[in-house]
């Protein structure tokens, strides 16, 4: 079968669920970190839609400006995109709701859900997928004994860094973190968080800090 040139390059990462075989299931998305900016939509709205260069900029803008207030009063905003709504959040812990006041309570995000017509119209240009030659995303989070060898490896003069474990390990920044911070909790945890200038220093448990 020929090798496919066009269509979506996807990569595939493991998911906290295991199937029936006992490994990771599998999910998909979009490979690497491909994007377009403002500038470049504008220009193609101005070369292949007849519009005035920079109109798609002034009209984003001029949609931020106009809509702030209604989501500020807590309004959804529908439109042929989709529908944009503010989402709160209480700050900090609270059980009775006679002893929260508007001073606890603040706009965490805008949430953004694209409409029928506009996933539509993308799935209507989209040309197929086709696999990025990248590694199944740390994967290697389920071979134990490739992680502790990942960790020895790291262990240089009786500590590791999330840096220095995650160029050895292969896991994306946060995972690494993640598998560092699991070895310090527990009854029988095997290292010692320590900050060290802005720097988190992770040390074999019963290890000094070295000079």
């Amino acid at each position: 079968m020929p090798r496919k040139t066009n269509g979506m390059f996807f990569e595939l990462h493991p998911s906290p669920m295991k199937g029936e075989d006992g490994k990771p299931l599998l999910y998909a998305r979009p490979a690497g970190d491909r994007k377009v900016t403002m500038r470049e939509v504008d220009d193609t709205c101005a070369q292949y839609k007849g519009m005035v260069k920079g109109q798609m900029t002034i009209d984003f803008e001029t949609f931020i400006d106009v809509c702030r207030r209604w989501m500020g009063e807590g309004y959804r905003i529908e439109t042929p995109l989709g529908t944009f709504t503010p989402k709160l959040r209480l700050i900090g812990e609270h059980t009775d709701p006679a002893k929260v006041l508007g001073r606890d309570v603040e706009l965490a995000t805008i949430e953004f859900t694209p409409s029928k017509e506009f996933v539509s119209e993308v799935k209507r240009s989209n040309e197929g997928f086709r696999r990025a030659g990248t590694p199944v995303g740390n994967a290697q989070m389920y071979d134990e004994a490739f992680m502790q060898k990942a960790l020895r490896r790291s262990l240089v003069g009786g500590f590791t860094t999330i840096n220095r474990f995650k160029a050895i390990s292969g896991l994306k920044y946060h995972s690494a973190q993640n598998y560092l911070e699991s070895l310090c909790c527990g009854d029988n945890p095997r290292l010692r968080r320590q900050k060290i200038g802005t720097t988190l220093h992770y040390f074999l448990l019963g290890d000094s800090t070295p000079k």
